[in-house]
């Protein structure tokens, strides 16, 4: 099959869609329908992509330089930017690769939403979708819960009458609204929001932290231990791991085989954004970062701060509906809901996944540590090591790599060249991701355990003034 007649293969459903669903496109009310909900293009995707993979984050990168040190920060950002692109085209390849059979088969996938476990299912079996649905759902569920944690962390900087929990249940009921956004389909104007409020925040925290200056007797130790070095390290590699619902954004899209390089370009701009604003932060307040997992916590208060709390507030609003979709989804095809057209049935039958995540933030609020335990733990496996090795089973076979829909580039060797490079990165993130990574990230985990205690009220929160 030629790749125009794979094109038009897998966009059929899709036109269709929004056809049958679009009879009225050309009144007023179907125009801005179209332009603020309704999104399927290559921009729709990457603004998805960029904004969903920096969010909170943003804000512990510079705790991350205090414990990795600048040069080691740099690099690790650079080098698994490129890494999370890679392993995101290689989801990319299966997916369509998976479409693809499917519709041969005359699969019709219209009120259907494809996830990355079923496409594990349809190309190498139940085991892999057992392994997949686990560490994808556990990894998306604490993604969810980082984000009602950032919340209460940073609106405590703009009001601190209320402690950090009370600011948790109340996030907690705001970003249970999110059971009302059917799919990816309807994140158009969010996406494109959301990546304009971390561009915001990214040079708010680099252009007040070169006029802060640096504080008085600021060291810059970094890297001092290897707990700490390794719990940076997984922190960064959380960073370019938002594939979690890469399947879904992909899914979204009019004409999904145009995802190769989406990803990719999504990094690239990201990196604008992180590599100034975490190096401008640890320039400036050095090792005072080891215990201010939040950036924006040393910052003076001002309008300008302010308003990066506000935004990323809304930011973060938005980043608990791209990493609960997919659970929504998994939960409605568990309770046999997920083909129903109606919004307030399916919104009523999601709620139940809100809860856990509510609570758990509630358990858990580390602010910064926990982000590096869902890394190394969930990330380095949903993330890098399990498409590596789906990708390398799939095409094991000379009839597979024959049949292929998507060929390895030239540019990279062709098959050999792919393999080598799957392996490279299932062996660095095996040993280096979840090996040192994980021992590292849980005793630092442990370590707030045993500091701050569960259910605190105020996680690393500044005295209060008599």
């Amino acid at each position: 099959m030629t790749s125009e007649k794979v094109e038009t293969v897998i966009a059929g459903n899709y036109l269709e869609m929004e056809e049958n669903g679009g009879d009225d496109t050309k009144s007023t009310k179907g125009k801005i329908s179209t332009w603020f909900w309704h999104g399927g293009s290559v921009y729709d995707a990457w603004f998805s992509c960029a904004s969903n993979q920096v969010a909170q984050v943003l804000l512990t990168l510079p705790y991350s330089f205090s414990q990795l040190g600048m040069l080691s920060g740099i690099l690790f950002q650079l080098f698994y930017g490129l890494m999370g692109s890679w392993t995101a085209y290689l989801i990319s390849i299966l997916y369509v690769e998976y479409r693809t059979r499917k519709e041969r088969e005359k699969v019709d996938f219209r009120n259907h939403v494809i996830q990355w476990f079923e496409v594990l299912d349809g190309l190498l079996g139940k085991h892999w979708r057992n392994v997949g649905l686990f560490f994808n759902c556990t990894f998306l569920l604490f993604g969810s819960v980082i984000q009602l944690i950032a919340c209460a962390s940073n609106i405590y900087y703009i009001n601190d009458n209320l402690d950090k929990r009370t600011w948790t249940y109340i996030f907690g009921a705001c970003c249970a609204t999110t059971v009302f956004i059917p799919s990816f389909h309807n994140y158009r104007i969010w996406s494109f929001l959301g990546l304009l409020m971390t561009t915001y925040t990214a040079w708010y925290l680099t252009i007040a932290s070169l006029i802060h200056g640096q504080v008085e007797g600021v060291k810059h130790s970094g890297p001092t231990k290897l707990v700490l070095y390794f719990t940076g390290a997984t922190n960064i590699l959380y960073t370019f791991g938002g594939h979690a619902v890469t399947v879904e954004i992909m899914h979204a899209m009019w004409k999904p085989q145009k995802f190769k390089l989406i990803y990719l370009m999504a990094t690239l701009y990201v990196l604008t954004l992180t590599l100034p604003s975490a190096s401008a932060v640890y320039w400036a307040f050095g090792d005072l970062l080891l215990n201010h997992a939040n950036a924006l916590s040393l910052l003076p208060r001002s309008g300008f701060r302010n308003t990066a709390v506000i935004l990323m507030l809304i930011h973060q609003f938005i980043t608990f509906g791209f990493a609960c979709t997919p659970l929504y989804f998994v939960w409605e095809k568990f309770i046999g809901v997920h083909n129903t057209k109606s919004i307030c049935k399916r919104a009523l039958a999601r709620l139940p996944v809100v809860i856990p995540i509510w609570f758990l933030a509630i358990i858990f609020p580390f602010f910064g540590p926990i982000n590096s335990t869902v890394g190394s733990l969930l990330v380095s496996f949903t993330v890098y090591i399990i498409p590596a090795l789906a990708h390398m089973v799939t095409f094991a076979s000379a009839s597979a790599r024959e049949n292929a829909v998507e060929r390895p580039p030239r540019f990279v060797g062709g098959w050999a060249g792919m393999y080598s490079m799957n392996a490279f990165v299932v062996g660095w993130v095996l040993v280096v991701g979840f090996g040192f990574g994980g021992w590292a990230s849980l005793l630092n985990f442990i370590h707030q355990i045993d500091s701050f205690g569960l259910f605190t009220k105020c996680y690393q929160c500044p005295p209060r003034k008599a």
